[in-house]
This record gives C-alpha cells, sequence and structure tokens, in this order.
C-alpha cells in the first residue's frame, strides 16, 4: 500500500464508519471494514510519521490517566429553564413576545445523557469538555477521540464550540449491564447514569468500548454568518454530526404544542432516553436582544414530558435509623421498569404520610418517577384490595436497638446513642469533612472498627491504640499510627466544627457558628427563648438542640473534655462596611472558593445565615443561583452579585 492508497483507505473507512454510526444505513459488510481496517493500519505501522490525524486508528482507546484537568468553556454552557404543561409554556411565550413578536421556534429533543462542548480549531477536533458549572469543566478530550459519532475533522475551518448530548442507546444500555451481570458489577441505574459514567473513565479503553454517541444541540462561540439556528443546526449536521430523530420549526403555541405531543407520543420508539423537547427562539438576533436571566437565557425553554406513572405491587415496608435516630419507613416495590429504570424502592416520607394515603402491604399502587427524584407512591388502590394487604402499625421499638422509641406524630425516633445505626452513622458523620475531618476515619473503617467490636460509641476512638488497632484484620503499622495521629491532631477544634459534628437534627456549618459566636460551650444551658432570638435559628431548630442536649448532656461534656474545643475569641471592633452587622446569605456558584468568601464577610462583621427570611438582610449570588435567591427576590430582600459585593467592598 502507497500513501495514496492509504489516503483513500483512510477517506473509506470514514465514510463506511459515518453511514453507519451517523446515518445508521450500513453501506458495506463488517468483513469489508475490518479488513480495510487491518491493511490501513498495517501501513500506519510501517509508517508511523505519515498517520492521517483523522485515520480510525486514531479513535482507539489506549491511556490510562490520572485524572482529568479544568478547562474553561470559550462560552458559558447554560441550563435551561423547565416548562412542564401548556399554561407554563404559554407563560415563557409570553415573556417572549414582549422583546419580540415576530420570532419563531426551532423544536428538538431534550436527551437524557451528560452534556459535552466540543472546540474545533482550523477543522481539527482540538478539545473536548465536559459542562461542569457551565462555565468551567473537565477536558476528556481523549475519551471524545474515541466517540464514532464525533467527527475528528470538520470541513470547516474556523475556531467554533459545537454542544450536545452524549447518550448510550437502550439496546447498548441492556448489553452493557448483562454484562456487568455476568460479571459480577454493579448494574447501572439506567442510561444516563452509563452515558456520564462511560465519559468519565480514566481508562480511555472502557469509554471506547461503551459504544456511545454524541448528538449535537447547539452552537457556542462561532463565527458564521447564519441568521437562523435552525439553519445553522443544519450546517452543523452537514460536517458529519449525527442528526435528531425529530425536530421542527414552528410559529406560536398551538404549533408547539403539535410538535411536543408528537415527540411525546414518540418517545418509546427513540433509540435514546429522552426527558422533553427543547423549544428555542429561532432568530439569532432575537435571540441576542433578549439575553439571559442569572439562570437562564431568556430564548429557551425545556418543555418537560409527563412523569412516569406505573402501577406495582407494595411488596413490604423497611425501617431505617438514621444517625439522628429518625425512623424512615423506606416502600419495597416489585421491581418495576419506568423508562428504562427499574424501581424497587419508594419513598414514605413518614408514617403520618402512611396514615393519610391508607397505605397496606400487598396494596396496589402507582408509583411516579421524575426526573432524578426518588420515586414515590402517589396513590394506594384500594378498590383492587383482596383482603390480603396488612396494615403497618406504628413501630414502638427500634428496628436495629429494639429500645423503645420516641414517638413525636410525623417522626418517630430511636433515643439509644449506642444503637448500631446511629453509632455508626454518627462517627461517620463527626469524623467527615465537614465535621472534625479526620483523615482516615471513613465509612469502611468506621464499619470495620465498629463490627470488631473496638468501638461502640463515638468517645471511643478517642480510647485507640496502637495495639488495639494492629489486632485488626488489614490494619498494618502505618496506617494505623496515621489514623490516631489524625484523631489526635483534631483536639483543640473550633467549637462550631464541634457543634456541628455533634450531629444536632436541622443543625448545620451555619447554625453551629451562630451557637458558638453566642453561647461558646455553654449552648448546653440555652433556654428555647435564647436559641430562638439568634438570626437563622427558628423554633424546630430550637427544640432539636433542647432534645438533643436533654438526651446526651453528659456525652457531650465527656467529649468537650476530650477536645478542649476552641472558643472564639471576642473579635476586635471591626470599621464601618456594607458588610457589618449584616445578616448574609450566599447561594450560587462563586469565582472563588464560598469558604474564602465567609471567612471574608465574617472578617467584615457580616452574620452568615443557610436560609433566606424576613430577617435577611443580603442575598449574594453567583452562576445557578437556585431557590434562596428566588425566595429573596419574593420577599424582596436585596440581592447582589458577586461583582456587586466586590464593588462595594472597592468602595
Amino acid at each position: 500500500m502507497n500513501y495514496e492508497t492509504y489516503k483513500n483507505g483512510v477517506e473509506k473507512l470514514n465514510t463506511y464508519a459515518y453511514h453507519y454510526y451517523v446515518l445508521d444505513n450500513p453501506i458495506t459488510t463488517d468483513e469489508v471494514y475490518d479488513k480495510l481496517y487491518h491493511e490501513v493500519l498495517e501501513y500506519e505501522q510501517e509508517n508511523p510519521s505519515s498517520i492521517l490525524e483523522n485515520s480510525p486508528t486514531q479513535r482507539v482507546g489506549d491511556m490510562v490517566l490520572e485524572g482529568f484537568s479544568k478547562a474553561n468553556h470559550k462560552s458559558r454552557m447554560w441550563s435551561l429553564e423547565d416548562v412542564f404543561n401548556a399554561d407554563d409554556l404559554s407563560k415563557w411565550l409570553t415573556r417572549v413576545y414582549k422583546f419580540d413578536e415576530d420570532v419563531s421556534f426551532y423544536c428538538e429533543p431534550k436527551y437524557d445523557g451528560a452534556s459535552l462542548n466540543l472546540i474545533y480549531e482550523n477543522g481539527r477536533l482540538a478539545q473536548a469538555i465536559t459542562r461542569g458549572d457551565g462555565v468551567e469543566g473537565e477536558d476528556i478530550t481523549q475519551n471524545a477521540k474515541t466517540i464514532k459519532s464525533i467527527p475528528l475533522t470538520i470541513d470547516y475551518k474556523e475556531s467554533i464550540e459545537i454542544r450536545g448530548e452524549v447518550v448510550i442507546f437502550k439496546s447498548e444500555f441492556e448489553r452493557i449491564n448483562s454484562d456487568r451481570l455476568r460479571n459480577g458489577e454493579n448494574l447501572f441505574a439506567n442510561p444516563r447514569n452509563a452515558a456520564a459514567g462511560s465519559l468519565r473513565q480514566l481508562d480511555s479503553s472502557i469509554t471506547a468500548s461503551r459504544n456511545l454517541v454524541f448528538l449535537p444541540y447547539g452552537i457556542g462561540e462561532n463565527s458564521l454568518d447564519i441568521s437562523h439556528l435552525s439553519q445553522r443546526m443544519e450546517f452543523i449536521y452537514s460536517l458529519g454530526f449525527k442528526i435528531p430523530p425529530h425536530r421542527g420549526v414552528c410559529e406560536g403555541f398551538e404549533a408547539i404544542e403539535a410538535i411536543y405531543e408528537e415527540m411525546k407520543e414518540s418517545r418509546d420508539g427513540y433509540e435514546m432516553m429522552l426527558d422533553g423537547m427543547v423549544v428555542k427562539v429561532d432568530q439569532i438576533d432575537s435571540q441576542e436582544n433578549m439575553g439571559y436571566t442569572v439562570k437562564y437565557p431568556r430564548w429557551a425553554v425545556a418543555y418537560k414530558f409527563p412523569a412516569v406513572e406505573k402501577i406495582t405491587t407494595l411488596k413490604d415496608i423497611i425501617l431505617q435509623v438514621g444517625r439522628s435516630g429518625v425512623i424512615t419507613p423506606v416502600a419495597i416495590v416489585e421491581p418495576t421498569n419506568i423508562d428504562g429504570v427499574v424501581v424497587e424502592r419508594a419513598t414514605l416520607h413518614n408514617f403520618d404520610e402512611i396514615q393519610r394515603k391508607d397505605i397496606r402491604i400487598n396494596d396496589q399502587v402507582i408509583i411516579l418517577r421524575s426526573g432524578d427524584v426518588i420515586p414515590k407512591i402517589i396513590k394506594v388502590l384500594t378498590h383492587e384490595r383482596k383482603g390480603s394487604e396488612k396494615e403497618l402499625k406504628r413501630p414502638t421499638k427500634c428496628p436495629v436497638c429494639g429500645s423503645e422509641l420516641l414517638d413525636e406524630g410525623a417522626l418517630i425516633k430511636c433515643q439509644n446513642l449506642t444503637c448500631k445505626a446511629r453509632v455508626v452513622n454518627s462517627i461517620i458523620y463527626f469524623a467527615s469533612k465537614q465535621c472534625l475531618n479526620i483523615d482516615g476515619l471513613g465509612e469502611k473503617i468506621v464499619k470495620a472498627l465498629f463490627e470488631a467490636g473496638v468501638v461502640a460509641s463515638v468517645e471511643d476512638i478517642f480510647s485507640l491504640t496502637l495495639e488495639k488497632l494492629l489486632a485488626l484484620e488489614g490494619f498494618k503499622e502505618k496506617k494505623s499510627q496515621n489514623l490516631l495521629d489524625s484523631i489526635e491532631n483534631i483536639k483543640g477544634c473550633d467549637c462550631w466544627r464541634f457543634i456541628n459534628a455533634l450531629g444536632i437534627e436541622h443543625i448545620g456549618e451555619v447554625a453551629s457558628k451562630s451557637l458558638c459566636s453566642v453561647f461558646g460551650l455553654s449552648f448546653v444551658d440555652a433556654s428555647k427563648e435564647q436559641l430562638i432570638a439568634i438570626d437563622g435559628i427558628g423554633e424546630e431548630m430550637a427544640e432539636a438542640v433542647l432534645e438533643f442536649v436533654r438526651v446526651n448532656r453528659e456525652h457531650i461534656v465527656r467529649l468537650q473534655n476530650v477536645l478542649n474545643p476552641k472558643i472564639p475569641s471576642p473579635k476586635a471592633e471591626v470599621k464601618e462596611n456594607p458588610f457589618k452587622g449584616k445578616s448574609v446569605v450566599l447561594t450560587g456558584s462563586m469565582s472563588r472558593p464560598r469558604d474564602e468568601i465567609k471567612k471574608m464577610l465574617e472578617t467584615l462583621g457580616a452574620k452568615l445565615v443557610g436560609s433566606v427570611s424576613k430577617k435577611t438582610d443580603m442575598v449574594i449570588y453567583g452562576e445557578d443561583a437556585g431557590s434562596k435567591y428566588d425566595k429573596a427576590i419574593e420577599l424582596g430582600v436585596k440581592t447582589l452579585t458577586e461583582d456587586e459585593m466586590r464593588g462595594l467592598l472597592d468602595e
């Protein structure tokens, strides 16, 4: 084979692959493809300096990475506002028409996969970046090159970002899970998780084996002189990308609804999972005029398909015990496939909910699964009862330790601090990063120590010795000594970390700092009135503190004596500034670490609180601000962008 023959062979292989992977219309047999592929490979092995960058041999994943580096998108990848029904769509259209009444709309499927941004420079795939926070993601270029529906080169030389969704077809998902079952591996929950997990494999050969598919849905930074989005997408498809199973341009509410209904009815017949339809203003100049809110483009919306409901049988109700002792009922249902996900459990929330819905074991029930939300029972089919149904009695004994339970109505709690479920979960939480950050004391180690009878409470971790650890299987001297050093190093920890680590229900980092700031270690003697007087602590939180102290006062004192937590020194008088004495809430992604901004504001005399209320003075928000921002707008609380915050500081 000479160079010209080799070059023609590469072109043929790419044509064969395009018809097979993109058009779903094979024009040759596997035998012909494989024979030519090996001829091309043989030439490249003999002439490594002549290898073409678009050769299919360059797709083969043969690299194992230590980790993915961060990379910035050229332009932000926005999330979309969701609408769930015709009324929501109508309201969105009303807002759109306020900007421009003379617009049409481009409708396409909303794929259920993992978003990916492809950057092409001079016609070559230069970089592939996961969505991340929309500004920065992970560079997975090597893995992206193994996806056969992503062209390595395109017939367009200008710099361009092509956005799309990486999916796994339903048939491929079944094959992968069958293989994993055969090999004794954990099964993927759904095609979306399989796609996301496959995309981020450090071993690119694993990514290559999963038959991922890239489906373009948009364009980022570009210099295209094309006035309509629909025409731009047709141009993208012409470069060798896969065309969506359904798309259309239309005008007005009724036309959008018609495409939506058609797509919704056909969703089960598509090769990939869909969770809705995306509606975008087609005119690019109108898009630019409408711009963006804090979180979304004003010119696009995700019209979600209705949540999927199925009828199944409630086989059993099991009781789980959390670290705070709360008993949570969980429904075990007949395994039911809902939109590609096999559901075996559903949330029951609490015992009042069970009573209100009259849920019984052996009932026929309707379960609902909506997006990533845990499936829940929405209706009991009482007319289907045959007499074998059994009511669930409210438990009076802990299902783990057998001790008497405290029944508070909606919540039922185990008060026994030595209960196995409470002990293990409490120690894991106590040692976690957000609490005392004991390096080496993770879930696996905690369970091993408990099962061996070495620890039976949080206090016991301070009685660990090298001799005790070395007597356990899997504990070497260096590992054991490192753990003991980590435990020793937390002594003298910050007061708020100590309070947070106790695991008091409803009391997190912000509330722990407030308690520590006001009471120090004397929070155990605070009254309900004193607790409620603290900004950010309501009645439910105060009751949780009082109850925990009542049951665990001696335990708290013993831990205090061991740890000797540092009580913050009185703060020097802070100079006047816009944040001094203000109650501040942070929300959204910031350009700097959240902890760094918190410390800066606290240094300025601000009081950081975790939730927005009428008492809140200001909400500082970053990218993808959520419900806290919405609550601030609703209550009329002052809102500041991160840049505005820094502007006040500069002044």
